[in-house]
């Protein structure tokens, strides 16, 4: 049943109605979650009747953008020197008037900057998006951060941030909403996996047959924790398993070397690999019998936590930030203490140990979590905000009916 529309808009003809036009700016599109979102948005602002265009430095992803017939506006948005903050914000706001743009979307700090300075001098709409904690050393660097709650409406990704907003950068809580980021439930459905691609990584991995996988995936990166994780495998009462960490290492290479220096001196050689990312992160999913996401310093949100789920499979995670509002202790996964080895090490061997009855009910219930989680709701509440801004007596409405959705709503 569709939710009509509001009188006023209802009087309106359709063909009368402006089509609201949408910026979202970042600093460039190479990788990563931000990058990420950024495109999905893009997507679902054009599947909705609005018009999206993107603006960043540029990078591999933009191809992505290209594909799906979204304009993207290459500016020298990365930087962060005030200089160029200020020629940014000249140019933000000739592209503002040019393309009649209603409401920029800044997703990253730099940008955002330029964006408020653009929005300021046209009358445009400006809203952000609070990804992560950012670094708080110094009352400089907390005055740059608070750039990203000057927005209209300030997004923020998970409870956690809106909780470190509230204590950080006091402001007025009802500009903000609380929208979870989103897993893409096509792409990550345990019922339309390749078993071809499942093969294929089999073999690049070369995983033995008659061990169980545990995946850890996630950047390369100190804080991730694959040292704890190494750590809590060498204590292991056995060497039944072989595990896999699974991410990139841009900007992380010494790191990188570290780790492999560690998986020798704590004799895991032939049961550990590490694998740069793959296209086919799903079916990774699917060999996993356990999957480990245990950051020693709190994720913002935590997104491959909801993925592995989304696949039907047991997480461990740690109890702090964005996975305490996505795993169901003992039910979906478990959240443990970070930084913490051998206690690690104690709850990997329980996983190992399950029955096969109990992981099915646990993938089931994992499943069904994830869906309250999901990509299109994301998309929609996001939607939704842009909304609250325009007049709709003028401006089409995006993705008609406006549902009501699960974990959004204003921060308390």
């Amino acid at each position: 049943m569709q939710t009509p529309l509001p009188p006023d808009t209802a009087a309106v003809s359709p063909a009368l109605l402006k089509q609201p036009v949408i910026l979202q700016v970042l600093p460039e599109l190479r990788s990563g979650g931000v990058e990420r979102g950024t495109i999905e948005m893009a997507r679902a602002i054009k599947k909705a009747g609005g018009k999206p265009i993107v603006a960043s430095e540029g990078g591999a992803m933009v191809a992505q953008l290209a594909h799906s017939g979204i304009l993207h506006i290459q500016l020298p948005l990365a930087s962060k020197n005030p200089m160029v903050i200020r020629r940014n914000a000249k140019r933000l706001a000739k592209l503002i008037k040019e393309h009649k743009v209603d409401i920029v979307h800044a997703r990253s700090r730099a940008p955002a900057w330029s964006a408020w300075l653009a929005c300021k001098r046209t009358k445009c709409h400006f809203v952000t998006t609070f990804h992560g904690t950012y670094g708080l050393k110094g009352t400089g660097k907390r005055w740059y951060n608070s750039i990203m709650t000057r927005g209209e409406r300030v997004i923020a990704i998970s409870r956690f941030i809106a909780d470190h907003i509230n204590t950080h950068y006091p402001m007025d809580n009802s500009r903000m909403r609380i929208i979870h980021r989103g897993v893409d439930l096509k792409l990550f459905n345990p019922f339309a996996h390749s078993p071809q691609r499942m093969i294929e990584i089999t073999k690049e991995w070369r995983l033995p047959e008659e061990l169980p996988l545990i995946l850890f995936p996630g950047r390369i990166t100190r804080w991730k924790g694959q040292d704890v994780f190494l750590r809590a495998l060498a204590k292991l009462p056995h060497r039944n398993f072989f595990a896999v960490i699974l991410g990139d290492d841009k900007g992380h290479v010494t790191f990188r070397e570290e780790l492999e220096q560690l998986i020798t001196s704590l004799g895991l050689e032939g049961h550990v690999r590490m694998a740069r990312h793959t296209n086919y992160v799903s079916e990774a999913y699917m060999l996993a019998r356990v999957v480990v996401a245990t950051s020693v310093e709190p994720e913002a949100f935590g997104r491959v936590v909801l993925e592995a789920q989304a696949m039907g499979k047991p997480v461990i995670a740690t109890n702090q930030g964005g996975p305490q509002e996505t795993v169901v202790p003992d039910v979906t996964g478990w959240l443990i203490e970070p930084g913490k080895d051998e206690l690690l090490s104690m709850f990997i061997e329980h996983a190992l140990n399950l029955d096969d009855e109990t992981l099915h009910w646990m993938a089931e219930h994992a499943v069904v979590n994830a869906r309250q989680f999901s990509l299109d709701i994301m998309c929609q509440n996001t939607l939704n905000v842009y909304m609250e801004l325009l007049d709709t007596t003028q401006y089409s409405r995006l993705l008609l009916p406006q549902a009501v959705v699960p974990n959004a709503g204003i921060a308390a």
